[in-house]
């Protein structure tokens, strides 16, 4: 045999080889992805990208986001984080109303020590750094996260999305946390009323009695999660499922998804926050003495959010100032939603939609 045929030959063989094992692979995989088939050992060889992708964060962002979260944890690496741009951050926004919470909460003021805040602008840094100790600047290329991002705009729906992809950078880095919007006002320490067992356990726009009933509805802007493997996997899997859901934000693709079976498969435990503890204006915490945090959901454009807020701080501070047998008769009940309302959504986010 020439050396000229002999070189054809090997590269046909390299040709068939590749061709035949890469065919041997997509079988494999196929087979293997029938629903019900998955067990959480499996999840990561079968579908790789869901749980062997790596972060999307360049290596120096990644490295001073590893500081922040281990000066900012408490001693079982857990933090708590909530993102601020700078329609949010300027004086007397909905930032300095959020960091007051917690400064008159029973038990919230020592809370600071752990919580990021991340700006998503420059701006929102800067102003972070005035009012705060553990800032991380987000900045993405080529999207404007300054300005009110008004509800289900394409400008708003990119803010959830890139917060979802964080917050999974966030869990492969070891680090549990609670994500907290900063419309929601810290009364108590939240941490007592969590579940010991739960790996992802979130806040409801509506409950329905049963913290492992499926059926609630979830509120994205609060949430507590474990860092461990079926988390990872798990945000992983909401943050791909956004491509099958093009026009929907992570809340609703989390309510779509929540029933997929991957989520049983990967053995994620899934538990909803009662609203008599972790209420909001769409059902809201009847009993100030036990009630951990308030949201103002439900509500849409920021000078609506900030006159709710300010009444709602009022009303905590009314609570707080009363004797201890007049506190345990629950005379003063919350006087929101005042500028927000269900209705003021609808009418919201219809006059509002087409300004991104």
């Amino acid at each position: 045999m020439s050396p000229e045929t002999s070189m054809q030959f090997r590269r046909a063989a390299l040709i068939f080889t590749v061709v035949t094992f890469s065919a041997l692979l997509l079988y494999t995989a196929t087979d293997s992805i029938r629903p019900g088939s998955f067990s959480s050992s499996s999840f990561a060889s079968i579908i790789p990208y869901y749980l062997n992708s790596s972060s999307s964060s360049p290596p120096d962002s990644t490295l001073e986001l590893e500081e922040i979260l281990k000066n900012a944890s408490t001693a079982n690496k857990t933090v708590i984080l909530t993102t601020l741009n700078d329609a949010w951050a300027s004086p007397g926004s909905i930032v300095d109303l959020f960091l007051k919470s917690f400064k008159l909460g029973d038990g919230t003021h020592k809370l600071l020590d752990h919580l990021v805040i991340v700006a998503l602008d420059q701006k929102a840094y800067n102003r972070c750094r005035i009012v705060h100790k553990h800032c991380y600047g987000l900045i993405t290329k080529g999207v404007d996260f300054r300005r009110e991002a008004y509800f289900m705009t394409p400008h708003y729906l990119k803010m959830m999305w890139r917060r979802i992809d964080f917050l999974r950078t966030v869990l492969e880095l070891g680090y549990s946390f609670v994500f907290t919007d900063a419309d929601i006002m810290w009364f108590r320490d939240p941490f007592p009323r969590f579940f010991p067992d739960a790996d992802f356990q979130i806040a409801c726009d509506n409950f329905l009695g049963r913290s492992d009933d499926m059926n609630n509805l979830p509120n994205g802007g609060f949430n507590y999660v474990k860092s461990n493997e079926r988390t990872i996997a798990f945000y992983k899997f909401w943050y791909s499922s956004r491509e099958a859901y093009p026009e929907y934000h992570d809340q609703d693709v989390l309510n779509k998804i929540k029933f997929d079976p991957i989520i049983s498969n990967i053995g994620l435990k899934i538990r909803f926050l009662d609203t008599a503890y972790f209420g909001g204006l769409c059902e809201p915490s009847r009993d100030l003495n036990v009630v951990c945090t308030m949201h103002v959901n439900c509500c849409i454009g920021m000078d609506r959010k900030l006159i709710d807020l300010g009444i709602m701080l009022q009303d905590w501070r009314a609570f707080v100032s009363l004797p201890s047998d007049l506190k345990n008769q629950s005379i003063i009940s919350w006087r929101v939603p005042r500028n927000c309302s269900l209705e003021s959504v609808r009418h919201a986010n219809a006059s509002e939609a087409g300004k991104d």
